[in-house]
């Protein structure tokens, strides 16, 4: 059985966050192995939206320039308003369990739906909590999923960037009947 793990690191702004992801895809890792979540917009009063043609997504708010960019380079993504946070972008692998979550109606104990993706690839309730607050607070995420060696290396780079924190997440391993 493959696990994943995973890498977080929180960055104050989108510019930080969109270099992290740069710094990542420089060292090696494959897009598919990362996620961005943050806000989509500043409080303030402005228009936020995004629309989809084809394979082209137009988003547009005051981060508009920094979503339309990340979004073409990830595979998949999803725009939705949570309560307390606000309007919430996730792109990339975690988009793909956000939508579960959301299906499903996977709202474990409190959590919202970014903190049942979060908990549903091993991030403990306490680390989702500080994301949570973390992202109520305008700050991005870059998470980084894959195996040991993946995480360790992941952890190396995420420490060269802007981070304010970099926290590993390890899934544990099934005891064997």
């Amino acid at each position: 059985m493959k696990t994943t793990d995973a890498a977080i690191g929180v960055f104050a702004d989108h510019t930080a966050a969109e270099a992290a992801i740069k710094t990542l895809t420089s060292a090696g890792f494959p897009m598919k192995q990362l996620s961005v979540i943050g806000k989509g917009y500043h409080t303030e009063e402005k228009v936020v939206g995004f629309y989809n043609t084809s394979d082209r997504m137009k988003f547009w708010g005051t981060r508009g320039a920094f979503w339309g960019g990340m979004w073409g380079l990830f595979f998949g993504g999803v725009f939705m308003s949570v309560p307390v946070l606000g309007h919430v972008i996730v792109l990339g692998y975690l988009a793909a369990t956000a939508i579960s979550a959301i299906e499903g109606a996977v709202v474990v104990g409190g959590l919202s739906v970014i903190g049942a993706a979060l908990a549903s690839i091993g991030v403990p309730k306490d680390s989702v909590i500080t994301y949570e607050t973390a992202l109520a607070a305008d700050d991005f995420l870059v998470v980084v999923h894959g195996d040991a060696a993946d995480i360790k290396r992941a952890r190396e780079v995420l420490g060269t960037t802007a981070a304010t924190r970099v926290d590993v997440h390890v899934t544990p391993m099934p005891a064997l009947a």
